[in-house]
């Protein structure tokens, strides 16, 4: 180091003659260089007292971090109150702590696409579990490009270079609809979360989550619509950005107001319904004798609540994302999990008596 000059790339890379583009990859992406230049470089920066962005690299001279990225869809704030995602991360940790590996959460929801791509290109891990992402989402290529194993899990379905788990949404949605059919009802309504990258709490029209990019909520509304047998323009939509139970309150409400006529009506979580359930008594409709209410997804709280759902093996899930994760090696072939789902018909679903 000259002088007084502040370490830097540039000074890393200008004592070891080699590029500032190597150094940066050294600290921030060490899968990418060899193991020899990773150690020259972290002495290097030590004893200059580089204090960069990536510091702990220093504490990488395998080249390993034990540690595993968990990436959401949403800020974490929102994601630690879904119990879906919740009971996910449990099954997770539980197969992480037993192969003594680390979790890192990532929340995706950041509003500049270049701090999100930096935020995967930074991260000090061995390897990704993407929770959930949209159809085409940027940060998927970003991820793929660290060239470390990957689980996508439940969307997107098909991505080249990484392992899936989840369960087959649609069939799940699909059976649940036949039930609701052969209870007679064909005035049915749904209450979905967030279906477009733009923002809307209100009624969502078959082209807003037909082209929307949030496949997973599309497989739910496309398998109730064939189990009800039921055309898309024939079944009403109410949207929330939040997913929460007091959304699910509010959109009942909107969707009652202006269909009073509807028998059923399929919330594509459960959160969303035990909202909508608590809402349609405060309405002073009796469940299921005057509204049947359903749910996906079988949280703890549906069955203490009654609530009729899909359910899907939530801590599963996370147990087999992580051992695919775990397991990953030099297998030639991507891997694929699929998880079954089941009916629960439980006190908030009857059948239609007039």
């Amino acid at each position: 180091m000259v002088g007084h000059t502040k370490p830097s790339l540039a000074s890393i890379a200008s004592e070891l003659g080699v590029s500032t583009a190597s150094v940066s990859n050294a600290l921030r992406r060490p899968e990418r260089v060899s193991a020899d230049l990773r150690s020259r470089v972290l002495e290097v920066a030590t004893r200059i007292g580089y204090a960069g962005p990536i510091a702990a690299a220093r504490f990488l001279p395998r080249g390993r971090t034990d540690t595993i990225g968990v990436l959401f869809t949403a800020q974490l704030t929102v994601a630690l109150r879904d119990p879906a995602a919740v009971a996910f991360l449990e099954g997770l940790a539980a197969v992480c702590e037993s192969a003594a590996r680390s979790v890192l959460l990532l929340p995706d929801a950041i509003a500049q696409e270049g701090v999100r791509k930096q935020m995967v290109a930074d991260a000090l891990v061995d390897g990704f579990i993407v929770y959930s992402l949209r159809d085409h989402d940027p940060l998927l290529p970003a991820v793929l490009r660290r060239a470390v194993p990957t689980v996508i899990v439940d969307a997107p379905r098909s991505v080249v270079g990484a392992d899936w788990v989840g369960v087959d949404d649609r069939s799940g949605a699909r059976v649940l609809g036949e039930y609701l059919r052969q209870q007679g009802h064909r005035a049915v309504g749904m209450i979905a979360p967030q279906l477009h990258e733009s923002r809307l709490n209100g009624a969502a029209e078959p082209p807003r989550w037909r082209g929307g990019g949030y496949a997973l909520m599309r497989e739910r509304i496309e398998g109730l619509l064939a189990g009800l047998e039921l055309p898309a323009e024939a079944v009403p939509i109410e949207e929330r950005v939040d997913a929460t139970s007091e959304s699910g309150a509010d959109a009942l409400h909107a969707l009652l107001d202006r269909r009073p006529e509807l028998t059923a009506v399929c919330c594509l979580t459960d959160v969303l319904a035990l909202g909508a359930l608590a809402a349609a008594r405060r309405r002073g409709l009796g469940v299921p004798a005057e509204m049947t209410i359903t749910g996906f997804d079988d949280i703890p709280e549906s069955a203490r609540a009654g609530l009729t759902t899909v359910a899907q093996p939530l801590i599963e899930k996370g147990q087999a994302a992580g051992e695919l994760l775990v397991s990953a090696g030099t297998q030639s072939e991507d891997r694929r999990r699929l998880l079954s789902t089941a009916l629960q018909v439980r006190a908030s679903s009857a059948a239609l008596t007039s």
